[in-house]
């Protein structure tokens, strides 16, 4: 699905609503299958990808948890971020995209250092509940029993992180310490 407002991150969820037809044909092939499909994010100023080059190469793949369907055709559902993919080339153009992908690993070159990064994550998004800011119910609880440091990026990103450009910055950097420092700098412009 290629759209010009949303990233899905691994460990997070993002509801969709699907009423284009090309994308009420990809939901029905999704489910009838993997149920998973992908969300890529569309370059600025571009308004329909025409080329795969149209969309930023990292995007995120999903499982559908949750889907509802509704009396006009259209659907609501809940798409779970498994992993981080890039996209290669289209397989498949019509009736909808197909994407060949691979997976993007994540990379933690300095143990320490993650570990130092993250307590200052969870510090940052204390202080940022303090200030009184609305934050999803129990995150806050969920933070504090997160010791994985690229799913707790990634968390992190999806709650409190809102600008589109750099929720694709922090979905590119393969680097997890890279991913922290970029987290916590996006959350002293929040926590100030």
């Amino acid at each position: 699905m290629a759209l010009s407002n949303a990233v899905l991150f691994p460990h997070s969820l993002l509801p969709l609503h699907i009423f284009e037809l090309r994308y009420r044909k990809m939901l029905a092939y999704s489910l009838d299958g993997e149920r998973m499909f992908s969300i890529g994010l569309l370059r600025r100023g571009i308004e329909e990808a025409h080329h795969i080059t149209d969309l930023h190469p990292i995007a995120g793949i999903g499982l559908i948890r949750a889907c509802v369907g509704n009396d006009n055709g259209t659907s609501n559902l809940v798409l779970q971020g498994l992993a981080r993919v890039r996209l290669l080339d289209w397989i498949q153009e019509e009736p909808f995209r197909i994407a060949r992908i691979e997976v993007v690993e994540s990379r933690v070159p300095h143990l320490i250092e993650a570990d130092a990064l993250s307590a200052k994550v969870k510090e940052l998004c204390a202080r940022i509940e303090q200030l009184g800011l609305p934050l999803p119910g129990n995150l806050m609880e969920q933070l504090k029993q997160i010791d994985d440091h690229e799913v707790l990026a990634d968390v992190v990103a999806s709650a409190f992180i809102n600008e589109t450009q750099h929720r694709q910055q922090l979905l590119e950097a393969q680097d997890v310490n890279e991913r922290l420092r970029l987290l916590i700098q996006l959350l002293r412009g929040k926590a100030n």
